[in-house]
């Protein structure tokens, strides 16, 4: 937690337009108190988005089940490289990060089309 973000309900009430811009920043929130206690947390709409899907994610067993096969599955080898996946369809990777790169398959034309014109 970020010390600095701990502040009074008090003082958040001053700052409530600085502190909805701060939130915005990636994992950055705020922790209000009341009394010298902790009382509620803002955080902006979309990091509060994320932990209810985390949520969701963690109380879906069948979900669970195909991360914990899946872990089970890539400790034993059983998985195939993303390399290998593009190498076998033909398209181009990346020789400094294994990331694929994308390709053109046809010449994609910057030209308008002709528009049907009468002869005078």
């Amino acid at each position: 937690m970020n010390i600095r973000n701990i502040i009074s309900i008090s003082e958040a009430r001053k700052n409530i337009f600085q502190i909805a811009d701060d939130v915005q920043k990636p994992d950055n929130h705020y922790t209000l108190t009341e009394n010298g206690r902790p009382k509620m947390v803002i955080l902006s709409a979309d990091e509060f988005a994320s932990w209810l899907e985390t949520v969701e994610v963690l109380n879906t067993p069948e979900i669970m089940k195909e991360i914990k096969s899946s872990k089970t599955a890539y400790k034993s080898g059983g998985y195939v490289s993303l390399r290998r996946i593009l190498q076998k369809e033909s398209l181009k990777v990346s020789d400094n990060n294994d990331k694929y790169v994308p390709g053109r398959t046809k010449k994609i034309s910057t030209k308008k089309p002709a528009k049907n014109r009468k002869k005078l």
